[in-house]
């Protein structure tokens, strides 16, 4: 069993949440207590200092971009507005545990015939007082203080009553069995819940809009290299004809050349199509129009890859700093609470009311303290049949209780599964990067040789294309491979969660 010194992982909100009552204890979440000492992927050790990663690329821009998502984004709306539907929802929560009080005040006149209903037995028991023998169901006669048409020869010919009455009532259900207690705790563990959703959210914002700024960086340089690409291999293709004329060459090559300037040409529309889409996703991160966004996106792009390693910590901290971990371990517990309530509305219900307040049938004595009236009662209701209806509901608390626990420990998996992940991803894209920044060099110094043996007329100008085209080839295969090595880093801090900003002001309010 999960004892409240294993709670570490929800925070200490939920252990003040686990208060005696009748939900039931814990369940034993394996995950939880079997998390491993240490990743099985290679990492860096020390602990893990997520606090606004992305300043080590020094790119104003990326600062802009992430500024303007974290202010304009829509996803980042609804999400306050579900933490403050919870927070109103765990009012209500809140106000069954309290007295309810109202406040009436009302003002009645009737007025009936005497001889008819009430009015009749007045009218006979007045005549009875009297000695009056004559017939009571007269309509002509009447009499009586306070009646329509009063006559000192009978009772009155109508009964008029007025009453005026301001009072205040109290109701009061005793908490015996914690129902109100617990659903009032379930209220708040989804509280708390929403907004660790809320932190995911934007955890989830920032990392799509770094991951879409990543995506044009690259987009913007391979369209640059791929044009560059192009013009060289149109010069080559028209040497090449040249050549071909002259006999110094075979068909076979032409061929070739001509298929590899179709295939760069072919590119540039798909590298077009998916520039502009890169945009649209930026724009809707950030909340703006396309015209908007260009503005933040005005400057240099510019990919620096960040070489500072990544401390990854233990597995447990993943438990502590991960926003969705807590969610789902909060709407356990939350689950847990559910099913105290609903066994609690299994037994009785012992409830107190009271009203006090002033009375009168005069308006003009209704505020005199002798006016005064009162009564209390105290009811206990006990549920004897209901059709099933109770412990139906009691069954499916404890099916969802049954459902979160799965989730909670689905959850746990699979944030020490990504974090792993990301660590093996992590060293093996920065070795692939370090592989083809090497295989760069060497074609840029290849194009460099074969550009001084051009012009020292040892080596041909088709030769130097060549070399041309290879350096620029690998420039757009490393813009690639770097921005797989940015979200591969992007990927191991999202894995391994955290604050990456301070909360907003205003979200405590929201």
């Amino acid at each position: 069993m999960i004892t409240q010194s294993r709670l570490w992982a929800l925070g200490p909100a939920v252990a003040l949440l686990a208060s005696c009552s009748l939900a039931p204890e814990p369940a034993a979440v394996a995950p939880v207590d079997d998390v491993p000492a240490a990743f099985s992927a290679p990492g860096t050790p020390g602990e893990h200092e997520p606090l606004e990663w992305w300043r080590e690329f020094d790119d104003p821009t990326l600062d802009r971009l992430l500024d303007s998502a974290l202010v304009g984004n829509l996803d980042l709306a609804e999400a306050v507005g579900r933490v403050q539907e919870a927070r109103a929802t765990a009012g209500v929560a809140l106000a069954d545990l309290l007295p309810q009080l109202s406040t009436t005040a009302d003002v009645s006149r009737t007025s009936n015939p005497n001889n008819a209903g009430f009015a009749l037995q007045m009218g006979e028991l007045l005549a009875a007082l009297r000695g009056d023998t004559a017939s009571t169901g007269d309509g002509d006669s009447s009499g009586g203080d306070g009646a329509d048409g009063d006559s000192s020869d009978g009772p009155p010919s109508r009964f008029s009553v007025a009453n005026y009455n301001v009072s205040a009532g109290l109701s009061w259900e005793l908490d015996f069995w914690g129902r109100a207690r617990n659903d009032r705790a379930a209220a708040v563990a989804d509280l708390l819940a929403s907004e660790s959703d809320l932190h995911a959210a934007r955890l989830s914002v920032l990392a799509e809009t770094i991951t879409a700024y990543f995506d044009w960086v690259d987009l913007r340089q391979r369209l640059d290299v791929t044009e560059d690409l192009v013009g060289v291999l149109r010069e080559r293709a028209a040497l090449t004809e040249t050549r071909y004329d002259r006999g110094l060459v075979g068909s076979f090559e032409l061929y070739q050349i001509r298929q590899e300037l179709q295939s760069a040409e072919a590119g540039l529309p798909q590298l077009r199509v998916q520039f502009a889409d890169v945009e649209r996703r930026l724009a809707l991160l950030t909340g703006r129009h396309l015209q908007a966004l260009r503005l933040l996106l005005d400057g240099p792009a510019k990919l620096a890859i960040a070489s500072a390693p990544i401390a990854a910590g233990v597995p447990s901290d993943v438990l502590v700093q991960r926003p969705d971990v807590w969610a789902a371990g909060l709407r356990f517990e939350a689950a847990r609470r559910r099913v105290g309530a609903r066994r609690a509305n299994l037994l009785p219900e012992l409830t107190l009311s009271g009203t006090v307040g002033l009375q009168s049938a005069d308006a003009g004595t209704l505020f005199r303290i002798d006016q005064w009236f009162s009564n209390l009662a105290a009811g206990l209701t006990a549920p004897l049949f209901q059709g099933g209806r109770l412990r139906a509901n009691l069954s499916a608390a404890e099916a969802r209780y049954a459902q979160q626990l799965a989730v909670y420990a689905r959850t746990v998996l699979t944030a020490i599964g990504e974090a792993e992940l990301a660590l093996t991803r992590m060293d093996q894209e920065t070795a692939r990067s370090q592989q083809i920044g090497d295989q760069l060099e060497a074609a840029r110094a290849a194009a460099e040789l074969q550009a001084e043996r051009y012009a020292a007329g040892v080596a041909q100008y088709p030769e130097y294309l060549d070399a041309l085209r290879n350096r620029l080839a690998l420039e757009s295969t490393l813009s690639q491979a770097q921005r797989d090595l940015a979200l591969a880093r992007l990927s191991l801090h999202r894995a391994l969660g955290g604050a990456w900003v301070s909360a907003p002001e205003s979200e405590g309010n929201s």
